[in-house]
């Protein structure tokens, strides 16, 4: 993992902004010359649903040592770590969905570069539910209890993504409306970046809600989203080993990367009302966006044109009491807990 470059300097993260994922890069290259070969890789990617999917993938591109490695954890993977990251999820899935809408996505849009990819793609503007949802769907396959085990789906579904990301890439850098200066689409510092907005990022909204958090779960799920990073295709010199490294490298890429822009403005627009439409709670526009005001901090907020007031203290106040109190009560079992929240998600899928 992280070795020589903790300071992570410019010259450093410069580098990572020219950097895909190479492999993956030259396998969709290849495998989209040859419309059959082209269909056969759509196929599975739109029917595989298990972690055993990857074998058939693996006999139909046998050259492709990356499709043949994807249910390889890496050597450095501590899988108690990653089953305390999973029991934290499914104890805590309700608030964590919750931020992911409220704060790591926007958090995510306030890197201009980073954020023109999915501007240009058009989907999370036109097709916003709908994307988001997916997105949601492989944050539930990725913490459900098992997910890395025969049963589960995580494999497959990470496998998923990175092949996507790559498909990604090469359509934009074809579209001919991507410019250099941005980087690689999808380039290396960016993955880097959302992969701490979904772990670091969530702790950090998590803490705000006034959820206590111990320092072993704290380091269980940064370590199970380590995981998750390094099978899309994440370098291990951008996979931090550490909550403080963790941070190290979060002020780094928000330094060089964040300030206003048209398109996170536009994106962050398209997912406040996406929200607000599918709001069923008792709180009013005003107290969501201000909540998500409070949870993404003053500049951040300006950034992204999110101008609504902050929510009142006094009701900061309240949220936090709540939540301290239901950190009280029992435990409970956390596989039910799960699979209890996660029927209620697939409840609400979109038409």
């Amino acid at each position: 993992m992280i070795t020589a470059h903790r300071t992570f300097t410019d010259a450093f993260l410069d580098s990572k902004r020219l950097s895909g994922d190479p492999e993956t890069d030259r396998f969709i290259d290849s495998v989209f010359r040859e419309p059959g070969q082209k269909d056969v890789l759509q196929f599975w990617l739109k029917n595989a649903a298990g972690n055993e999917n990857i074998y058939a993938l693996a006999e139909k591109f046998p050259d492709a040592s990356f499709i043949a490695e994807a249910n390889h954890l890496p050597h450095w993977a501590d899988t108690r770590l990653m089953e305390v990251g999973s029991v934290f999820f499914s104890r805590h899935s309700e608030s964590i969905m919750s931020l992911l809408g409220l704060l790591s996505l926007p958090y995510c849009y306030t890197a201009a570069n980073g954020a023109m990819v999915l501007y240009l793609s058009e989907r999370i503007r036109k097709e916003t539910t709908k994307r988001l949802f997916e997105t949601a769907l492989f944050v539930w396959h990725v913490m459900a209890p098992n997910a890395f085990q025969g049963e589960g789906k995580a494999f497959t579904e990470i496998l998923k993504v990175r092949t996507m990301h790559a498909a990604i890439r090469y359509y934009t850098l074809q579209s001919g409306k991507w410019q250099e200066s941005w980087g690689l689409p999808i380039n290396q510092e960016d993955m880097a970046g959302t992969n701490l907005s979904f772990s670091l990022i969530v702790v950090r909204g998590l803490r705000l809600l006034g959820i206590s958090i111990r320092e072993e779960e704290q380091e269980a799920f940064l370590h199970l989203w380590n995981v998750i990073g390094y099978l899309t295709g994440l370098e291990e010199d951008l996979i931090a080993e550490s909550p403080k490294i963790a941070q190290q490298l979060d002020r780094a890429i928000s330094k060089r990367q964040f300030r206003p822009s048209d398109h996170g403005r536009e994106l962050t627009s398209s997912l406040t009302t996406h929200i607000l439409s599918v709001n069923k709670s008792k709180a009013t526009a005003t107290d969501i966006l201000g909540l998500m005001r409070y949870l993404l901090g003053r500049e951040v907020s300006e950034q992204l044109g999110l101008t609504v007031p902050e929510l009142p203290a006094y009701k900061v106040t309240l949220i936090r009491t709540v939540n301290l109190f239901r950190g009280l009560l029992p435990k409970g079992d956390p596989a039910q807990a799960y699979h209890k929240a996660y029927r209620a998600f697939r409840s609400q899928k979109p038409v």
